[in-house]
This record gives C-alpha cells, sequence and structure tokens, in this order.
C-alpha cells in the first residue's frame, strides 16, 4: 500500500479533538462581493465558495501556507492509502465530529460518517443539479455512470439510495473510492467535496442554498441579500492549531501563532461591497481589518511601487500576490455573429485577440498590478507553460487577417460588414463597477481601431454568472478561479455542463488532450497535454486569456494569522491581538 504523506507531515498536521469556544468579543471584519448560495455542490462563484469553505468541510482541504498547496487532512484522520495499482482510495474519519444543530436531527447531535460523503459525492456528480454535474468524475468512479446516464433523462432524478461500486462506506468511519483509471487531479478533486447531511436537504426540499448546516468552525448567523453576511463561531468544533510552513518568509507568522487555540475569532461579518475603492475607504477608517484589492485601486496606497510610508507607520502590511485566477475575454461558440468554428469565424476571434492592447489595460486600468496572460492557468496551476510565447498585440496584423477573411467591406459609419455584406456587431457582458467602465473605454477604443463595433451589456456580478452559464451572451468577461490540480482545463469539455463549459466548446482532439493530462503519470506527461490543449485554445480562440490578476491584500496590525489564500478563505486561522477588535 502507498500512503500519500509522511509521518513527520502528519505529525504536524495534527489538530487536538478537544474544542474550546472562540471569543465572541473578537469580530473578523470583511468585504465581499454578493453571494449567491451556500450550497456546497451548487456554488458557481468564488465568493459563495469562499464563506462556504468555513461553514462546511471535506475530507481535505488545501494547505493554507504552503505553495504549491496540496491537500491536507481536514475531517479525515489522514490522508488516503492509496492501492499499488492508483485506482483504490480508503479514507479514514475523525470521530467525534458533528453537524451544527438542525431540526431535520429532531434534538439529536448528529456525527458526521463515511456515508455523508458518499451522499455528498453524489450530489456532486447530480446532473440535475445546477452545476450540471461532474461528467469526467462520474466517468472516473467505477459504476456511477449508469446511475448519471438515468437521471439524465427528461423528467428523470438522481437515485441516491442506488448504491455505487466505487464510492462506499465500508464503516461508520471509512470511505473507498474505487477508480477506472488512474487519475490523481480528478480524485483529489473528490477530497475537497464538502459534506452535507441527506436528512437537512430532504427536509428544506433540496433547496439548502440559505440553510448552511455543517461541521465546518463557523455557522450561517445572518445572511441580507446584496448587504451583509454574518457568520459565527460553531461552538462545537474542534480544536486547531496553526498549520506549519515550508516557506522562510513564512516564519515569524508560524512562530508567532504556535500554541494558540484555534479558531479564535467568534463572529464574522462580511459586507457586500463591490467597489474597490469604498473597501479601501472602509479599510482606512478601521471597519474593515483586511482587504484584498485588484490593482486600480492600489495608487493612491503606494508609492514608487511601496507601502506608502504613512500606513507603514500605521503598522498596515501590504501582501502582494498574483491570484490563481486569469481574466479573459469567453465567447459563446453557439452565437450566430462570433461562435462556430469557420475559417472566417476563427479569424474573427483572432484578430479580436491580437487587437487588444493589453500591456496598456495593465498599466492605465491595473496600475501595473497584473501579468499579461496568453493561456488559461494562472503560475501556480497544474499545467501553465512557463515557456510559452509572449502576448502580442498587433493590430496591423489583426486588420489584414479582417480583410483577407471577409470582413473587408464597411458601413457607412467605418464599421466592419460580415462577409456577405451584413452588419457586424459584437456585444460583451461585463460586471457594473467602476473599473469595468474603464475597460469598457480600453476595448472600445481597441476594437475602434480594428473598425469592429462593439457594444457592452454591464450587469451586477451573479447576474452576469447566471447568464453565462445559461448562454445568454455572445462575449463575456471575469476571472475564472482554479484549482492547483489543473481542473481549470476543464472548462472546455466537449461534454461537461454548460455551467463548467460556459463557451459551448466542443473539439475532440481537446477532449482527447484533457484525458490524457488527467491520465499522465509523470509531470512532463502532464505538461505535453496541456501544451496540445493550450494551442487548441490559441488557434480556435473560445477564449481570449487577458491577464493575471496581481491582488495587494492590506493588513490591519491587530488581524494575526493572515496569509493571502486565492484557492479557499481560512478564516478559522486568523486571531485578533488583545480581547476584541482594536
Amino acid at each position: 500500500m502507498i500512503r500519500l504523506h509522511t509521518l513527520l507531515f502528519a505529525l504536524l498536521c495534527a489538530t487536538s479533538s478537544v474544542g474550546e469556544a472562540a471569543d465572541p468579543a473578537k469580530v473578523l471584519r470583511l468585504a465581499t462581493s454578493d453571494i449567491d448560495t451556500l450550497d456546497p455542490q451548487q456554488l458557481q462563484d468564488k465568493f459563495s465558495r469562499d464563506i462556504a469553505s468555513v461553514i462546511y468541510e471535506g475530507l481535505c482541504e488545501w494547505d493554507y501556507l504552503n505553495r504549491p498547496p496540496a491537500p491536507v487532512p481536514r475531517t479525515a484522520a489522514a490522508l488516503p492509502v492509496v492501492s499499488a495499482d492508483g485506482k483504490t482510495w480508503t479514507i479514514k474519519l475523525k470521530p467525534g465530529i458533528y453537524f451544527t444543530d438542525d431540526p431535520a436531527f429532531r434534538g439529536k447531535r448528529r456525527e458526521l460518517v463515511a456515508e455523508d460523503y458518499v451522499y455528498s459525492i453524489k450530489r456532486y456528480i447530480d446532473p440535475n443539479l445546477r452545476g450540471g454535474g461532474e461528467p469526467l468524475v462520474a466517468d472516473l468512479i467505477v459504476g456511477a455512470r449508469p446511475l448519471v446516464d438515468a437521471a439524465s433523462k427528461p423528467g428523470a432524478r438522481f437515485d441516491y439510495d442506488a448504491s455505487i461500486d466505487g464510492l462506499r462506506a465500508l464503516d461508520r468511519h471509512t470511505l473507498q473510492l474505487k477508480f477506472r483509471d488512474v487519475n490523481y487531479p480528478l480524485a483529489a478533486s473528490l477530497l475537497v467535496v464538502e459534506a452535507v447531511a441527506r436528512e437537512v436537504v430532504e427536509a428544506a426540499g433540496g433547496d439548502i442554498q440559505t440553510r448552511a448546516v455543517g461541521t465546518g468552525p463557523y455557522r450561517l448567523r445572518e445572511w441580507q441579500r446584496g448587504s451583509r453576511i454574518v457568520l459565527e463561531a460553531n461552538p462545537d468544533y474542534r480544536a486547531l492549531s496553526f498549520p506549519p510552513s515550508r516557506d522562510p518568509a513564512l516564519a515569524a507568522t508560524v512562530a508567532l501563532m504556535k500554541g494558540k487555540r484555534l479558531p479564535a475569532i467568534g463572529r464574522i461579518e462580511l459586507s457586500v461591497i463591490d467597489e474597490q475603492q469604498v473597501r479601501l475607504l472602509e479599510f482606512d477608517r478601521g471597519k474593515l481589518d483586511v482587504i484584498e484589492l485588484r490593482g486600480e485601486a492600489v495608487g493612491s496606497v503606494l508609492k514608487n511601487g511601496e507601502l506608502d510610508p504613512a500606513l507603514a507607520k500605521r503598522g498596515i502590511r501590504r501582501v502582494p500576490y498574483a491570484t490563481n485566477s486569469v481574466r479573459a475575454i469567453y465567447v459563446n461558440m453557439d452565437d450566430p455573429v462570433v461562435g462556430g468554428m469557420s475559417n472566417e469565424r476563427v479569424a474573427l476571434r483572432r484578430a479580436i485577440a491580437l487587437g487588444i492592447d493589453v500591456d496598456t489595460l495593465i498599466k492605465v486600468v491595473y496600475e501595473g498590478q497584473g501579468i499579461a496572460a496568453t493561456q488559461i492557468a494562472a503560475p501556480g496551476i497544474a499545467g501553465f507553460d512557463a515557456a510559452a510565447k509572449p502576448r502580442v498585440y498587433d493590430p496591423k496584423s489583426a486588420a489584414a487577417l479582417l480583410d483577407r477573411f471577409g470582413y473587408d467591406k464597411r458601413d457607412a459609419q467605418g464599421f466592419r460588414l460580415a462577409p456577405g455584406g451584413k452588419p457586424l456587431g459584437l456585444t460583451l457582458t461585463i460586471f457594473t463597477p467602476t473599473v469595468w467602465r474603464e475597460i469598457q473605454i480600453l476595448l472600445k477604443k481597441n476594437m475602434d481601431a480594428l473598425g469592429l463595433r462593439l457594444d457592452f451589456r454591464a450587469v451586477p456580478t451573479q447576474d452576469l454568472f447566471k447568464e453565462a452559464a445559461q448562454g445568454k451572451f455572445a462575449l463575456v468577461i471575469h476571472g475564472r478561479s482554479a484549482t492547483p490540480n489543473g481542473l481549470i482545463f476543464q472548462s472546455f469539455y466537449g461534454p461537461a455542463p454548460p455551467e463548467m463549459n460556459e463557451s459551448r466548446f466542443r473539439y475532440a482532439p481537446y477532449d482527447r488532450a484533457l484525458d490524457e493530462f488527467f491520465r499522465a503519470q509523470t509531470v512532463p506527461d502532464r505538461q505535453r497535454a496541456a501544451r496540445v490543449m493550450t494551442d487548441i485554445l490559441q488557434s480556435y480562440v473560445p477564449v481570449i486569456p487577458l491577464l493575471v490578476d496581481v491582488q495587494n491584500a492590506f493588513v490591519q496590525p491587530w488581524l494575526l494569522g493572515y496569509y493571502p489564500s486565492p484557492f479557499s478563505a481560512y478564516f478559522q486561522y486568523l486571531d485578533i491581538a488583545g480581547t476584541g477588535n482594536r
């Protein structure tokens, strides 16, 4: 048998089984964009996912302090024991972990058991939930595909009572996963599927978007849509120790937090604030404990690229970091104007990509806080190619490409016509805050220079994600967070549901390369498959990568244990100096 951890690592990550109540006087105050749901199997945006991640728990979590992060045990007693052929994973759960109270439990304490992960993984692959299921996972787990296919028929429902050979609870605290093939990235993704209690889901009629009952360090106290979310510490949560780190730069933080009983913070108040400048003002007033800002908002607090000395004197820290998200323009490949695989449509998309001045976008809009992107995987994500060709801004070649493929005719206003002489208009769906209006101005200027008519449709955050999933767009711009193991490449997998493959890109060679990526046993083999996928995306352009955000975290001096992570929220590892706030 092969274990995925060393004894030393397990000892370092060990947690106490005896909890101690967090301090209700310690209130963590944060800003967030609006959230949509707290159902962990139906999340579609980072903001909802971050909050859900401290209410619910997977078997593992992504390592808080180490980069690139690996899965570390959360409710699991240890990392999986893997069979010699790599196809059977066995995970032991820690006993004595309980869900927070809910009427569905009829006044009894409800322990987390292996069957809860069986049920939650079934929800994860259910094609009838809003996420549309996980077709590659359904193919991977032995015996799951027939059940998913049956549930995909018109009017059918997923049979949660049916057994799946590759998804079983061997006993109360032992989960066994059996796979048809060796596939570490997809198998590892199941370790972070968060557990829900079946009786709560059924009591809620399947709708648990606000009935958030988990085993995590916090529970939902209040949710005013569009205004604020309040979490309070789970009084029955087990005690944690601050995680270790291999990074010498974090040695002081680890030493400072050593011996602290965690979670320490009793209440978390998240205010819905979309505008970056408003977040900065609230932080400056001491009303927020930490903010993470994109480049467009940091000009007033940086002097010559460094933290303003006046802020440094107040004890405020700045922590810059590259995110796991590539901001990109996604193309609806079913759109009658810009979609499709014909030569003239591919040429149109390539011309748009060549005609966008990303360097100016980063310099002017993002205050230089960005990295030009040519691929959908950000640095630090499996499949990222550090040797990839740099991004090219070449409006002259873009215009020649349009002329060559039939977009050479113009209307009375000087805008290009489609091949055949019909009017040509492009519409980009975009977010509403101020920075996005600045992006509109730059993109409009770039497209005007090519003779392409570009209009914009600005919508609120959650509406944009919903419309993208429903295919109600021609072009849409946003970032997409990626897990460390490269699952971002699934975003263009042909059979994937539109909630995942919003571009509706379908190309068999890409699907084969994705399969090779997941099956690869070595990093070079995985990298070769990723390079094939990147080349295909650059050739057919269902997506136009623009930039990787460089976020700047600003931390108040009283907030302890903070380290920025794009992969999840880790409120349970934070503390506030003294007995209360400020």
